[in-house]
């Protein structure tokens, strides 16, 4: 499906999903980093207004079991923007690729939730992060710099910080261990 003049996209009735109208109307979620394609997907460029473009991915329903429900008329998904999901069934990253869309990424937030309830005091993490899937118009080294921050708010310390050039453009690794804060006895 070509972008452009002949495809209009239409938000879908569950938020953050979208229709693609032209030739053949696709299921799609707004890119969260345009250019990339996380499964082979095919994309949709749109321009939006003089000379800006978004950039959609189509959500194949014969791939994700998500993407089939949305069609099939399921009411009420309880994915949206800014929602806090827990996907489980991730076999090989098509439909939590689009979940991920929908919601946005805050991946220090979820790692440090979940060292409360998962790491003994002590315990390890890793957690990598994508710039460009958190902040596009940032310099990768302030994006990863405000995510260290983050988890150190939430009693996790960061011991070692790598960037994947050249493997990865744009990536970091954080290695580091949770640290419970002390109870005060009553």
């Amino acid at each position: 499906m070509a972008g452009g003049a002949k495809v209009v996209v239409e938000p879908h009735r569950h938020a953050g999903v979208f229709i693609a109208r032209g030739k053949e109307d696709a299921l799609v979620t707004k890119n969260m980093v345009p250019g990339e394609s996380v499964y082979g997907e095919k994309r949709i460029s749109v321009e939006v207004e003089a000379g800006e473009k978004t950039e959609y991915r189509v959500w194949n329903p014969f791939r994700s079991k998500l993407a089939a429900a949305v069609l099939a008329g399921v009411d009420n998904i309880h994915i949206r923007p800014g929602a806090r999901v827990l996907y489980l069934g991730a076999a090989s990253g098509t439909s939590v690729s689009h979940v991920s869309d929908i919601v946005g990424p805050e991946g220090a937030r979820i790692v440090g939730l979940n060292s409360q309830y998962f790491l003994k005091n002590g315990g390890n993490f890793v957690i990598s992060i994508k710039a460009s899937c958190i902040d596009s118009t940032a310099p990768p080294e302030a994006v990863f710099a405000r995510e260290v921050k983050k988890l150190q708010e939430q009693q996790l310390k960061p011991k070692e910080q790598v960037t994947l050039e050249p493997y990865e453009r744009d990536h970091a690794v954080v290695v580091g261990v949770y640290r419970a804060s002390k109870k005060k006895d009553a």
